[in-house]
């Protein structure tokens, strides 16, 4: 396994500076954020490390050469947007850039991309597989033309009132996988695993390492910390922030022995990238730095 971090944390890094620290932290490899040009709608969102609209042949040449320079690979081209967004204008507009990084994956020679099959936070899960049919053939037809391996993460993105009642990411439990993988069978589709997700959704986070490990192209390790008195007083129906928080690795309520484990039991040994998202460390780019060195450390124990 490689061990590298989600770049989108470093947003006002430049390319080159991502990779010049994440050589320096003794990184592996980066997953890089690749949004479109413009304002983000979200923390986290919004990040262009590598900007696929002006990705000709030079600039291709530079960054291939710039990570072999720095001993730093590119484990996907991530974009986490909302390509079943109810509104058409904005689907469109998902959609065509997500197409634009699966040739740019291709041309890079990375092979990967990380994102969300997205919902309709307003139609059920039956609803929402239909216009996953619709919308989702084509996206992995092109994948499989590009031998670009699609990998969809597990987060459920309903954190706030404004993505109340279902949602904006249909990918959030085993059922779900099963009847997505049997709609749309394909060696090109499949999982950027995170186990934080499960953890507040009550949902055992160990036992479908196991069933879907032909499916698991990609793999975060971001933790969760559940308050139990707040859940207690507000119950599962809140929304989540009202009960739980991301944190760094080792500082939540995932057991990284076990998860880390299962993962060798299924013989992985892809890319694993810390994905920071805990308030504690972000009030200045020094503490956004410590937070990435801090999980490495607490995580190699588990990966070398």
């Amino acid at each position: 396994m490689k061990l590298g971090f989600v770049s989108a944390i470093l947003d006002q890094f430049t390319f080159e500076e991502m990779i010049d620290f994440a050589s320096e932290a003794g990184y592996q490899c980066v997953e890089v954020a690749c949004w479109p040009k413009g304002k983000a709608e979200r923390r986290y969102a919004g990040v262009t490390h590598i900007d696929v609209d002006a990705l000709d042949e030079k600039r291709i040449a530079q960054i291939q050469d710039y990570c072999g320079k720095k001993r730093v690979e590119i484990s996907s081209l991530a974009y986490y947007p909302n390509t079943m967004d109810p509104d058409p204008e904005k689907r469109d507009l998902a959609v065509a850039h997500l197409k634009k990084l699966i040739k740019a994956s291709q041309k890079l020679g990375v092979g990967m991309v990380t994102t969300f099959i997205g919902r309709d936070q307003h139609k059920t899960v039956e609803e929402n597989l239909v216009l996953f049919q619709q919308i989702w053939r084509p996206l992995i037809e092109l994948a499989e033309q590009c031998r670009v391996k699609v990998a969809i993460e597990n987060c459920p993105m309903l954190f706030s009132d404004d993505q109340w009642p279902g949602g904006q990411n249909l990918a959030t439990t085993p059922a779900i996988w099963r009847r997505m993988f049997s709609l749309i069978p394909s060696d090109y589709f499949g999982l950027n695993y995170d186990p934080s997700h499960f953890v507040w959704q009550m949902i055992d986070y160990i036992k479908p390492i196991y069933e879907f490990k032909d499916k698991i192209f990609h793999v975060h390790y971001k933790d969760i910390k559940i308050f139990r008195d707040k859940l207690d007083d507000v119950g599962i129906m809140a929304t989540p922030l009202q009960f739980m928080s991301p944190k760094l690795p080792g500082l939540g309520d995932v057991d990284w022995g076990r998860y880390v484990s299962a993962l060798t039991d299924i013989g992985y040994n892809g890319y694993t990238c810390i994905e920071i998202e805990d308030k504690a460390f972000e009030g200045s780019i020094d503490r956004v730095k410590e937070s990435l060195i801090l999980s490495k450390r607490y995580i190699e124990q588990f990966v070398i």
